[in-house]
């Protein structure tokens, strides 16, 4: 099946080979997850969703298993499956953030943008939930639950507003979090595994990023009733395919280059013995290792292919206008 990102793979030397073996990975495993997970009872409101390299279709042997009970409905005690059922099938628990491994209800998610309630944690779930996830049982759940998160964002616009600025706000307000929060991650730990968190954020994070920046901002050609349709198509689709849709309309050349840029970082954290070096080094020891350096390079060329989409094209002045004030 076509996508953009294998449109732009065949301009490529080389065609993004560790992209792609990393979705046909994540095709295989979801397949596996989605039969064990049938077998748990599950009411018709819930869904369970993975987020992360699941929901971005970059599944590698190292990553993580994160998932949310995310229920479409109205709160209450008693949701099936609990998280015990689930953990079961899954095999092994999330990461011990408190962000993933629990019941999580969409009204919450959808109610509470902004203000005190919004917590990190909301925040997160928030737009995990609209940019890298995927359902594993109870599809219909999770898209009823995105759509009302979405209903959310575009009822907030007290005006007709092209691109959608509650939207768009929250999703840059999301990034700054991610990096703020990154600095206050490694100050309490001390430096401890530092240098593998700090590609991540150049890299993994910042595709999640710009795959929701850019579909935000290209919905100010939209007529008002085509904007909710347009980006449901949008987030149906992995970051990476967003990315490369942007960049086959507006920069080829530095899409091939970002993204090619991206495969090759995928490639390094799919070798296992790369991925553990890494995982071992502080930030500090980041700047003598070799494969830190490389991948740094990989993360200055995948932000270099950004920038000239973002501020060398026709795209300025969105990002003038939007992007900062």
């Amino acid at each position: 099946m076509s996508s953009p990102l294998l449109e732009l793979a065949g301009r490529s030397l080389d065609g993004f080979p560790n992209l792609l073996a990393a979705r046909e990975r994540t095709d295989v495993a979801l397949a596996a997850a989605r039969e064990r997970l049938a077998r748990l009872e599950r009411d018709p409101d819930t869904a369970i969703v993975l987020f992360g390299s699941w929901g971005r279709h970059e599944l590698t042997p190292g990553s993580d298993d994160d998932w949310l009970i995310l229920v479409a409905g109205e709160r209450r005690a008693r949701v099936a499956p609990d998280a015990a059922a689930v953990d079961a099938a899954m095999g092994r628990r999330p990461g011990e953030t408190g962000t993933f491994g629990e019941v999580s209800f969409a009204g919450e998610l959808a109610g509470r943008i902004g203000l005190d309630e919004d917590t990190n944690r909301n925040l997160t779930r928030r737009m995990l939930l609209m940019l890298e996830s995927v359902a594993v049982a109870g599809e219909d759940a999770h898209l009823a639950a995105r759509d009302l998160v979405l209903d959310g964002y575009l009822r907030g616009d007290v005006k007709d507003h092209r691109p959608p600025r509650f939207f768009l706000n929250d999703v840059i307000r999301y990034w700054r979090t991610v990096a703020v929060d990154f600095v206050g991650k490694t100050r309490a730990g001390g430096g401890e595994k530092g240098a593998l968190r700090n590609l991540k954020l150049r890299l993994n994070r910042k595709v999640l990023f710009a795959g929701g920046l850019l579909p935000l901002l290209l919905c100010h050609r939209l007529r008002a009733e085509q904007i909710a349709p347009e980006l449901r198509r949008q987030l149906d689709q992995p970051a990476t395919d967003r990315l490369a849709e942007v960049f086959l309309e507006f920069d080829p050349d530095a899409g091939v280059r970002a993204l090619a840029a991206y495969d090759r970082w995928l490639g390094m954290l799919a070798d296992d013995d790369v991925r553990t070096e890494l995982a071992g080094l502080t930030r500090e020891q980041g700047d003598t290792n070799r494969a830190f350096r490389q991948a740094r390079r990989y993360a200055d060329e995948l932000q270099n292919g950004l920038l000239a989409v973002l501020f060398e094209g026709p795209l300025l002045p969105l990002v003038r206008e939007y992007g900062i004030f």
